[in-house]
């Protein structure tokens, strides 16, 4: 059910998205949402979102553990959204965005989003520091990183085109690159 609330968030965004159609996509027996969710769609909104931070999160893991190499890191994210908007025909969006968007009539889920993105530009700062970039410098890159992905989802959305993303992926390369010379010749 998670899943599918992530899905129809991303596609759909938070009010547009009920809980009968989370059932429908998710295929759960009725009953059961409110048996896992008893704070109701504030409940469900707001796991969703943790859970997508969780995801992004262990992919970020995953590409410092193999290549300990921020760059490496980015290349992972842009893939990830590469495919996610491909095999949605660039209906999918992120649903973390979607949380803090509609976080009005859900503060919890825009509370789980900003924790989503502060863990997220932690694990770029982390990566960025151990690879010798100074702390600052290190946060304020995490925290570009982090609003160019986003928003060349959204582009890519609006014009149903990996384009921005790409172009994106390209310049973050090249800022990174850019930061890691700087911090091995001082």
């Amino acid at each position: 059910m998670i899943q599918s609330a992530l899905i129809l968030m991303g596609e759909r965004g938070i009010e547009a998205t009920s809980f009968s159609q989370v059932i429908e996509h998710s295929g759960a027996p009725r009953g059961s949402i409110y048996h896992h969710f008893p704070g109701g769609k504030s409940q469900l909104v707001e796991e969703a979102t943790r859970y997508a931070g969780d995801t992004v999160a262990k992919l970020l893991g995953q590409a410092v553990e193999e290549a300990e190499d921020p760059v490496a890191a980015i290349d992972t994210i842009v893939n990830f959204w590469r495919t996610v908007m491909y095999n949605s025909d660039f209906a999918a969006g992120c649903p973390v965005i979607a949380a803090t968007l509609e976080g009005d009539h859900s503060p919890a889920a825009r509370a789980a989003a900003k924790d989503v993105f502060q863990r997220w530009e932690e694990l770029y700062a982390e990566m960025l520091q151990r690879a010798g970039i100074p702390e600052e410098r290190a946060r304020s890159l995490g925290s570009i990183a982090i609003s160019a992905v986003e928003g060349a989802v959204i582009l890519s959305r609006a014009e149903r085109s990996n384009g921005p993303l790409e172009r994106v992926a390209d310049e973050l390369q090249r800022l990174f690159h850019g930061a890691l010379e700087d911090a091995r010749t001082q």
